[in-house]
């Protein structure tokens, strides 16, 4: 049996471009992707944390060092220049190698800069 975990996730990006008139998917600077693990033409599921939109595409690689974060096609109906989004994505992974996983979280800041990175997300307190 397989479960489906979090892999990757990139928190509080700000969406610097929405093309209507573009190749579907979400261009991402690609040193992001890099530091994220997330490959050209995977799925992510992106969270839009100022409208609560949330929708699936995949991702395309951005110029490396321009912090692009571009929402391309249809979904640029749903994420507008400067609305902070969550791009994730998620995987299938067996029971042994669920004992050694552990997610990739890329923190940022304004301007899509990192501010720190995680392999676990804090327990939440009541």
């Amino acid at each position: 049996m397989y479960t489906i975990m979090l892999k990757a996730k990139l928190h509080m990006a700000r969406v610097t471009h929405a093309v209507l008139n573009y190749e579907g998917s979400c261009a991402i600077d690609g040193d992001l992707l890099d530091m994220a693990g997330i490959r050209e033409n995977e799925q992510i599921q992106i969270y839009n944390v100022e409208n609560g939109e949330r929708f699936t595409t995949y991702a395309i690689r951005g110029e490396e060092g321009s912090q692009i974060i571009s929402v391309n096609g249809a979904a640029a109906h749903l994420a507008s220049v400067g609305d902070r989004v969550i791009i994730c994505s998620y995987a299938h992974y067996s029971a042994a190698e669920l004992e050694n996983h552990t997610p990739v979280l890329i923190y940022l800041q304004e301007g899509n800069d990192v501010s720190h990175t995680s392999h676990a997300i804090p327990v939440q307190l009541a």
